[in-house]
């Protein structure tokens, strides 16, 4: 018998209700989103109401995506895929909530209250995995769990409650601001107007094979064919051919994968802002009907941004010892980890190939500087796009890229900032402390290094948990070793994983059994070659290599 599948679009009012009692399976990994995930959501939400004067019911209704249940006919639905936005928009509840000073009732969406006519038990609407659920029902969805959540240590509670905590501390400082009538547009509008789609099934292999669909690359491939059907379609009979074998042409060079990234890349290009729409509706609407006739797409758009992409992609501009600095720019900025910074790549490339490699060079170590700093920073996706979104248009005006103010340019209050980053605890900040050391890495060793390893780890010289009465407690007093174990001075870089039995060890053995050659080659670093030739290491050794290193950095960004 056909297993029944429902999708229906529901407002959020109608998400969290009586027809819904969601609960995360153990088996789904625990919540991830950071504050750039939680601030797109609130900025793209704030900004369509901004751009509106009209009553609530009018401004256009926002999508945030889709939902999998497990869910047959009763309320009970296990998530499958979802449990991101779902917990996400519990925390903006629940600081809605404590933030209300009209009397709401917004704890109705956190909490379902017993009805006992429709023998409905009491129950919080969301229900996370085991290890979180006393957790999030306590400091979120319990009515004055916020306060003592925000003075919890952080270091005492999981990674994901960190995130839970960190994203509730983000909507407070954004919200609290706010008027109380703006407060209360923007609840109306978060639970009439923004939508999810809700997929249910009654059992979990159906579940997840919708899950795979929803979520495979492929979904996204069609974009690029049915752009392809209406521009060959609109292109004269006699023409069709031709321009059919270059498009394939370039969809095979690029790869399938690569070909469907690159049309967000051109929608980018062209409309220089977050995707709003469908990729193919803004394409319809504000790219198609500026480039006429239809041949021209794919003579002057398609074909030269291929092979920009191409040569971003394989960092190989040009070939020869001319072009390696490009093809160095190329390689690093491929380890940022975010994908913002390959519009402007690709309109430079495409504009200017044929100039000097100088002038690519240029443009591409400050390009990096700038992608290296917005990652240091932790920008978000808005602010990423807006910035690039600038320098597009810089390009296109063909402005003078190299002025202060110019938008490829780090700001002196962005500079000051990125440098007190790199004075901190980087170890500390997974998303960029392997990007930074082999930068430095790398300048240390004058750009001739390279990091083809299958491994690369990062290691405290100091351990983080020294052993009793050895010589790092003679070296360094409690407080001393939390000031310094984490900095940059103290850490090295590894061409294979740890090694669990010495990364405690006294100095001197540690040097023998962990960084040395014959540990695994390790000293293939310039990092780790510093610590062989240190005799001791002490808090004024970590200093001075601190000193050392950000300077290095601070040279190698221009700061």
């Amino acid at each position: 018998m056909p297993v029944a599948i429902h999708a229906t679009e529901k407002p959020l009012f109608k998400i969290f209700s009586d027809d819904f009692f969601f609960s995360i399976p153990p088996y789904q990994r625990p919540y991830a989103w950071t504050i750039e995930q939680a601030s797109e959501l609130l900025t793209d939400v704030l900004a369509f109401l901004e751009g509106s004067s009209c009553s609530v019911s009018d401004v256009n209704p926002y999508f945030l995506g889709s939902i999998v249940l497990i869910k047959s006919d009763d309320p009970k639905a296990d998530v499958v895929d979802g449990q991101q936005r779902l917990t996400t928009l519990t925390i903006l509840l629940s600081v809605l909530r404590k933030l209300d000073k009209s009397g709401l009732n917004l704890e109705n969406y956190l909490y379902q209250p017993e009805n006992i006519v429709a023998q409905i038990p009491a129950r919080y609407r969301l229900k996370l995995r085991e290890k979180d659920e006393r957790f999030f029902r306590d400091y979120i969805q319990e009515e004055f769990g916020l306060e003592n959540l925000l003075q919890l240590d952080s270091a005492q509670i999981s990674d994901s409650q960190q995130r839970i905590q960190e994203n509730a501390r983000y909507f407070l400082e954004v919200l609290r601001p706010l008027d109380e009538a703006k407060r209360l547009r923007l609840t109306q509008y978060l639970m009439t107007r923004c939508f999810l789609v809700v997929v249910s099934t009654p059992d979990l292999d159906s579940a997840y094979r919708i899950f795979s669909v929803l979520n495979a690359r492929g979904l996204n491939l069609s974009l690029a064919d049915l752009l392809k059907s209406e521009i060959i379609g609109a292109i004269p009979n006699h023409q069709q051919e031709r321009y059919t074998r270059i498009w394939d042409s370039e969809e095979e060079d690029l790869g399938r994968e690569a070909f469907q990234e690159m049309f967000s890349h051109i929608r980018m290009i062209h409309r220089k802002a977050k995707l709003r729409e469908t990729a193919l509706n803004e394409f319809r609407k504000y790219i198609l009907p500026n480039i006429k006739p239809p041949e021209r797409f794919i003579d002057d758009i398609l074909k030269p941004y291929s092979d920009a992409l191409e040569t971003i992609k394989k960092a190989n501009y040009q070939g020869g010892q001319e072009t390696e600095a490009v093809d160095a720019c190329l390689r690093w900025l491929n380890m940022i980890d975010n994908f913002d910074w390959i519009p402007p790549g690709i309109l430079y490339i495409s504009r200017y190939k044929s100039h000097s490699p100088e002038r690519l060079e240029r443009f591409f170590v400050d390009l990096e500087r700038l992608a290296a700093g917005l990652m240091i920073l932790r920008a978000n996706i808005n602010t990423r796009i807006n910035r690039y979104a600038e320098l597009l248009t810089s390009i296109e005006n063909d402005s003078d890229l190299y002025e202060d103010d110019s938008p490829l340019q780090l700001t002196s209050a962005e500079m000051t900032e990125i440098a007190d980053t790199l004075n901190g605890d980087l170890y500390l900040m997974t998303r960029i402390r392997k990007y930074v050391l082999l930068r430095l890495d790398s300048a240390l060793a004058a750009g001739t290094a390279t990091y083809q390893y299958p491994i690369i780890t990062i290691e405290h010289v100091l351990p983080q948990n020294p052993k009793e009465n050895s010589q790092w407690m003679e070296w360094f007093e409690g407080e001393e070793r939390e000031q310094y174990v984490h900095k940059i001075g103290n850490l090295t870089l590894l061409s294979r994983r740890k090694n669990a039995q010495a990364q405690n060890d006294d100095f001197d053995q540690k040097k023998e059994r962990y960084f040395s050659s014959s540990a695994g080659g390790a000293n293939s670093f310039v990092l780790t070659t510093q610590v062989l030739q240190k005799t001791t290491w002490t808090p004024e050794t970590i200093e001075q290599r601190q000193r050392e290193s950000v300077e290095t950095l601070k040279c190698l960004w221009r700061l």
